[in-house]
């Protein structure tokens, strides 16, 4: 529930404030008139979102075991990518997205101002099937469902509360750090999904090695108790682990974090640097006066 509750909270907050980033521009160059089309937008991308999880989670009814299986897989392993795509994304245009989003609203305003519903509808809906998508693998890692969509839910309404405090000016959050945070967490998170993807498809018959364990530890981690549970709903952990699965948790873990460590060291030495940088021209004006 926790790691359904970040994800919920992550992608609810990033579409918050891109609505928050969208509705504030469009106010602020008195195009109220659009206001409509916006929201259009974003309820055509809920809906897509939530479209697709009904799709996950019925159209795979009526078929064998080895069929679902190699579905649950493979978009296990996809929903891996959209999320590692998303925290990086995320971390290398967060400084910029409020002028990134502007200057999509200025194209789209051309003319009758229709493409307002599309650059709603995108910037909403990638984080919406992102997170139907991501809330679906947990949902079948853990073979829970009460507690991943309620932990989910209680995320995005958070989300929703925080973003609108943050477009009224009443709450400040320094956001370099909270997606450098969760976006550590989540990667830690996917690459339990990717190696829950390996183990459906060694059970479909897709990938060899099923009953090849590299550890079984369910002695001491039984999968029922209550720390077993929080294991698998959180980082997926499984007791009994394949030899693929490992290594393929490991070779998506240890380089992915890597990157995303000199990332983010990357980007605080360079606001560090421009904090340092930008009083001086102040300091030399005053100077020359």
């Amino acid at each position: 529930m926790l790691a359904n509750y970040l994800i919920g909270l992550r992608e609810g907050l990033e579409a918050a404030l891109v609505v928050g980033i969208l509705v504030a521009y469009v106010r602020k160059i008195e195009r109220k008139d659009v206001l409509v089309r916006l929201w259009i937008g974003v309820g055509l991308a809920v809906l897509v979102a939530l479209g697709l999880g009904a799709v996950l989670t019925f159209g795979t009814y009526g078929l064998s075991f080895e069929a679902q299986e190699a579905i649950g897989g493979s978009l296990s392993i996809v929903a891996t990518g959209f999320v590692t795509w998303m925290v990086f994304w995320m971390l290398r245009t967060s400084q910029n997205l409020k002028g990134t989003l502007q200057s999509d609203v200025d194209k789209a305003l051309v003319g009758a101002g229709w493409g307002l519903v599309l650059v709603a509808f995108l910037a909403v809906g990638r984080e919406g099937i992102e997170t139907a998508l991501f809330i679906w693998a947990a949902v079948q890692a853990t073979g829970e469902t009460t507690y991943p969509l309620a932990g989910a839910a209680l995320g995005i309404l958070t989300a929703v509360v925080l973003g609108y405090l943050i477009y009224r000016g009443l709450v400040r959050i320094n956001l370099s750090k909270f997606f450098a945070w969760s976006g550590g967490f989540l990667i830690l998170v996917a690459a339990g999904v990717l190696s829950y993807g390996v183990h459906d498809l060694q059970e479909a018959g897709i990938l060899p090695g099923l009953n090849s364990l590299a550890f079984d530890v369910s002695a001491i981690v039984p999968p029922d108790s209550w720390y077993g549970t929080l294991l698998k709903g959180t980082i997926n952990f499984s007791p009994a682990t394949t030899w693929l699965e490992m290594t393929v948790w490991l070779l998506y873990f240890i380089p992915t974090m890597a990157l995303f460590l000199r990332a983010v060291r990357r980007g605080s030495a360079r606001r560090t640097k421009t904090a340092a940088v930008s009083p001086a021209p102040a300091a030399a004006r005053t100077a020359h006066s």
